[in-house]
């Protein structure tokens, strides 16, 4: 305790730094509220991810922030006997035993100090070998202790990622959150980062609150007996006051964690962009372009952490005074009570070694009951930043719920524009109904509508049934793609019936096939697993004459076997991707498919085939083309022509083909 009397004499100097503390800290509010504005003032520039401008979710300590973390540790923790209360009860349990340790610590370290100063040999040897002999047990204790904080981390992660990955990839979902829904910016972000952090920072705040918690209890207990109850009431009320007095200072710490995460998803979302789409950029030479992106994102992110430093380092001057210095000025007030009063009956015939004995082991308890007093006032700002981490996994949470439940929100366009041909519908997402049938794909009175309010086509009408092949054709930006992700289920619907078969009876082969991670059998089989097939009882074999059909057999020698695992994107050409897109069509067999410009990179021969083996297998095709030699293996054609109009006939000998 002596060590801290030097702070105590340099109230000059503790004054300057004050004054330069309260400085620092007006510059960095006046730094952030100008941040802010220019923030407003650019929000326009943004990424186009970023989260919109609107109600954001409050990142403070309050009943809110309780409900919240109530109810994701009902996710981490989900029942009263599970492998996370074990953890929990180990946790608490390895604190109370090395509490006791800490006290027996310094009981035995007084005892051995004054065996030093009264030149005992015998009872230094004797406290000695005893502390040397509890060394095992307490190193053991406090590896206990850490051994179930890291395991109880890594359980609660465990938890709640499986939780929010299966709400994440239930459906649809995925799709919707980053093509239907713009609250979420950088869901990757979430689910990794920002979990990994929230559970840590749980697991940490537990232990770093329950640990000085049961310390005061313990150390109050043995205080009172030693200097009185007056004493540790007067911590307890500085505990108090203090508390109130930082929690109120920290209040900003929840909002700047919020923001600092979101920033980091911007920065590692524009270098993710830079990776998947490198070729792109390589053939524009747009590295120039792609680095001022990158460096401007790095830079909001840096100004901001640059703010945050500096908030934190007013904040931890501001806590070391409170919570450290001036925590033990009020210990050595309180302890030094018994010991200055010369009526205190407690004293009044104690010895000066006696004296010295009772004054080491109360001050170093009452030391050890401020530091704990000061633990806890400090975990306030642990907890302010776990507010910030609940406030983005809670948002997540109500997101992918809104999903789920059918519902989204995104900026809608105006519908001001055309007025005058046509009156505006009113845009109610999912109000149109889908009727699940075999063999029939019908739309009635269904408008083609753009998630976010942009109608394409006000009243779509047509009917197509199995064995009918239709092509679709016309400008771009017409909606063929948008009619395919109606039909898809990917958008909802604005109004009328859809009538069409179940999802899985419904496939989409698009012009860039999707090679999935795994073997050349998967390719094929996607998104099925080797149990799937066994069990639809398809064979090797039969696999080996889909590629055949397709002019791929020889793919299976060349890659040496089903089970070879490559990186199938890059091994195959776009000729080869595509036509072992058609593979896979030919395996599912379903009932109709659409062909989105998936046969642009294959020969018309074997483009000709695949078409005359889809008719044979039973599989009706929707084509998305600009080649006149599938006119003739088509039945209907639909035509956009990207001003809100339509045609739909059939294909005669009269009928003028278009494209090249």
């Amino acid at each position: 305790m002596a060590a801290y009397s030097k702070y105590l004499t340099a109230r000059h100097s503790a004054i300057a730094g004050a004054a330069a503390a309260a400085c620092a800290l007006l510059g960095v509010l006046g730094k952030r509220r100008a941040a802010a504005q220019h923030g407003k003032r650019s929000g326009k520039q943004a990424l186009q991810n970023n989260e919109k401008e609107g109600k954001k979710e409050r990142a403070v300590v309050d009943r809110v922030f309780i409900a919240r973390i109530c109810r994701i540790l009902k996710i981490m923790v989900p029942r009263a006997l599970c492998k996370e209360t074990g953890y929990l009860l180990l946790i608490a349990v390895m604190l109370v035993v090395r509490t006791y340790c800490d006290i027996w610590m310094i009981q035995n370290g007084t005892v051995i100090e004054s065996a030093i100063i009264g030149r005992s040999r015998k009872d230094f040897k004797k406290y000695l070998f005893n502390f040397i002999a509890a060394m095992p047990a307490i190193s053991l204790v406090n590896s206990f202790l850490k051994y179930g904080l890291n395991e109880l981390k890594l359980c609660f992660r465990v938890r709640l990622t499986r939780y929010l990955y299966e709400e994440y990839l239930k459906s649809y979902t995925y799709y919707k959150m980053g093509n239907l829904d713009n609250r979420i910016a950088n869901p990757d972000q979430l689910l990794t980062q920002d979990v990994e952090k929230f559970c840590n920072s749980v697991v940490d705040l537990y232990s770093n609150l329950s640990k000085p918690f049961l310390d005061i209890v313990l150390y109050i207990f043995k205080l009172t007996s030693a200097i009185g109850a007056q004493g540790p009431a007067s911590m307890m009320a500085y505990l108090i006051i203090s508390g109130f007095f930082l929690t109120r200072l920290r209040r900003p710490i929840g909002k700047m964690t919020v923001i600092e995460q979101k920033y980091e998803g911007e920065y590692r979302y524009v270098n993710s962009r830079l990776i998947t789409n490198s070729e792109e950029i390589a053939f524009y030479n747009g590295n120039l372009r792609e680095k001022q992106t990158i460096h401007k994102t790095f830079r909001k992110l840096v100004e901001h952490l640059h703010n945050f430093i500096l908030f934190r380092f007013s904040m931890g001057f501001i806590d070391a005074i409170v919570a450290k210095y001036l925590a033990t000025v009020v210990g050595y007030l309180v302890v030094s009570r018994p010991f200055l009063n010369l009526a205190d009956p407690r004293h009044q015939n104690s010895t000066h070694a006696e004296l010295l004995e009772d004054y080491y082991q109360s001050g170093r308890m009452l030391l050890r009951m401020s530091q704990a007093l000061g633990r806890i006032v400090l975990a306030g700002r642990e907890m302010t930043r776990l507010a910030g981490f609940t406030a983005r996994i809670t948002e997540l949470m109500q997101v992918l719920k809104d999903l789920n439940g059918g519902k989204y929100q995104r900026t809608m366009v105006s519908q001001e524009k055309d007025t005058d041909k046509k009156p505006a519908l009113p845009l109610i997402p999912g109000s149109g109904e889908i009727i699940n049938t075999d063999n029939l794909i019908k739309f009635d009175h269904v408008p083609l509508v753009t998630p976010n309010g942009d109608v394409l086509i006000q009243d779509l009408n047509f009917e197509v049934r199995s064995g009918a092949n239709v092509l679709i054709c016309g400008p771009n930006g017409c909606g063929k793609s948008s009619l395919f992700r109606v039909l898809g289920e990917l958008w909802p619907l604005f109004g009328g019936r859809l009538t069409k078969p179940v999802r899985g009876k419904l496939f989409y082969v698009p012009q860039r096939p999707y090679m999935t991670l795994g073997t050349l059998r998967d390719q094929v089989i996607y998104p099925d697993t080797l149990e799937d097939q066994r069990k639809k009882g398809i064979s090797d074999q039969v696999l080996k004459e889909y590629l055949d059909n397709v002019q791929l057999g020889h793919i299976l020698e060349r890659e040496g076997g089903w089970d070879i695992v490559q990186d199938w994107m890059d091994v195959l050409s776009g000729g080869e991707k595509q036509r072992m897109a058609m593979a896979r069509l030919f395996y599912h067999k379903p009932q109709f498919a659409i062909l989105d410009e998936c046969t642009s990179a294959v020969s018309v021969d074997v483009e000709g085939y695949i078409y005359s083996h889809c008719r044979k297998v039973g599989i009706t095709l929707f084509t998305v083309s600009h080649r006149k030699s599938l006119w003739k293996h088509h039945d209907f054609y639909l035509h956009m022509d990207g001003r809100g109009n339509y045609e739909f006939k059939k294909i005669t000998e009269d009928t003028v083909e278009f494209g090249s």
